[in-house]
């Protein structure tokens, strides 16, 4: 399995809950060596393989670098997440510059698209392989549209959700089930990086079930997506959101 973005939040506890279920393990990351290796070592405690790659899904190069390196380390691909993200500070449109906008569709967007490409290429029995799954990290931003804060993050994620559903329909007769599970708010680190880092609290108390969530919980709906309990679920979005 590649994680996207798995030194840290639902991208680390993704990696080690898959550890647990017989996955071998590589987790991308773009500038904390130190978080992503710490989950690897955390994963081989355990006993599972795990692997540390350094990319930056928006570069394809890095990418493709990405996939050669499982191939070489971990054999062929069976399982993408993708889930590297990234948001920019508070702001409202009207004060948006294209820079912010670009560098936020190019990780969160065409990260996903190619990483989906190189993926479906090993996965594909089109291609000589075996089938496996794809789950795309969205979020409840993608319909709900982040007003005053993330519109620009909210449309990168209402397009992941077109890319879950298009894709899922490209390939579903070729071995591969592709569906998204959409956070709600989550205590993760991304908050501070929007300028907030308490902006869960801030919030909790307009989510029904009156409570963020954790990354623990949009990993456990992740797995479930990946194996076969759910073969027969393709371009489904399951939202892990507390109701909201």
């Amino acid at each position: 399995m590649i994680v996207t973005g798995g030194g840290r939040g639902i991208g680390a506890a993704i990696a080690r809950l898959a550890a647990t279920q017989g996955y071998a393990i590589c987790i991308s990351y773009l500038n904390d060596r130190k978080a992503a290796a710490e989950v690897v070592a955390s994963i081989a405690a355990k006993g599972a393989s795990a692997i540390a790659v350094r990319a930056d899904v928006a570069v394809e190069k890095d990418v493709i670098g990405l996939f050669e390196q499982v191939d070489s380390s971990l054999g062929r691909v069976a399982a993408l997440v993708n889930n590297a993200g990234i948001l920019q500070t508070q702001a409202r449109v009207e004060d948006m510059d294209s820079e912010r906008i670009t560098r936020v569709f190019a990780t969160n967007v065409v990260g996903s698209f190619i990483c989906s490409r190189e993926a479906v290429r090993r996965m594909s029995t089109r291609h000589g392989g075996s089938g496996g799954a794809i789950v795309n990290i969205s979020s409840r931003a993608a319909r709900l549209g982040s007003p005053g804060e993330y519109v620009d993050y909210a449309a990168s994620k209402a397009a992941v959700e077109t890319l879950t559903i298009g894709l899922a329909r490209e390939v579903a007769a070729e071995g591969i089930r592709v569906n998204a599970v959409a956070p709600g708010i989550i205590y993760t680190d991304i908050h501070a990086s929007g300028g907030e880092p308490g902006r869960v609290d801030r919030m909790k108390d307009g989510i029904p079930m009156k409570r963020g969530g954790t990354p623990d919980e949009v990993a456990r709906a992740v797995l479930w997506l990946l194996s076969d309990d759910a073969s027969y679920s393709t371009g489904a979005i399951i939202d892990v959101a507390g109701g909201r």
